[in-house]
């Protein structure tokens, strides 16, 4: 092999080299901040990874916010009308969160099957939902409730 051809192969080896380096670091960054959505029926039956950040996302289950007397603590209860999956959050929650409303949260499952939330979403207006639990409630069968203050 003439030394002009060698010198030729070693550079673009070299480039190769690098493209390769630099797609496995993208992959592995993006990996690492991918929040897959679940359903309280997929987290119940164990579908969802723990101690690994995922969006869980329902409809808030009528009577099942507790608040905390003297802290910032929350918890309260997500169903899509099959499986039940209690979230606790620790801070303010969106001014438009209220019971028999969609959310999707944010965090981490632990081992009691509890989600651990450090972000709260709630829907924007009267008739938004987010798609993953509107897709979720037809799944199950179930329509999202009427918003409570919708004049029929």
């Amino acid at each position: 092999m003439n030394p002009q051809r060698k010198k030729r192969l070693i550079i673009i080896l070299a480039i190769l080299v690098g493209i390769g380096a630099a797609l496995a670091l993208a992959l592995s960054a993006l990996q690492q901040n991918i929040n897959l959505f679940y359903t309280p029926t997929q987290i119940a039956s164990g579908e969802a990874p723990l101690d690994t950040r995922i969006r869980a996302g329902g409809m808030v289950k009528n009577g099942s916010l507790k608040r905390s007397g003297d802290s910032l603590d929350v918890a309260f209860v997500v169903t899509d009308f099959n499986k039940d999956v209690a979230i606790h959050y620790r801070g303010i929650l969106p001014d438009l969160f209220r019971e028999g409303q969609g959310i999707v949260a944010l965090g981490k499952l632990n081992a009691q099957g509890v989600v651990v939330a450090d972000e709260v979403l709630a829907k924007h207006d009267e008739k938004y939902m987010p798609p993953e639990v509107t897709k979720a409630l037809k799944e199950s069968g179930q329509s999202a409730p009427a918003p409570a203050n919708e004049v029929k």
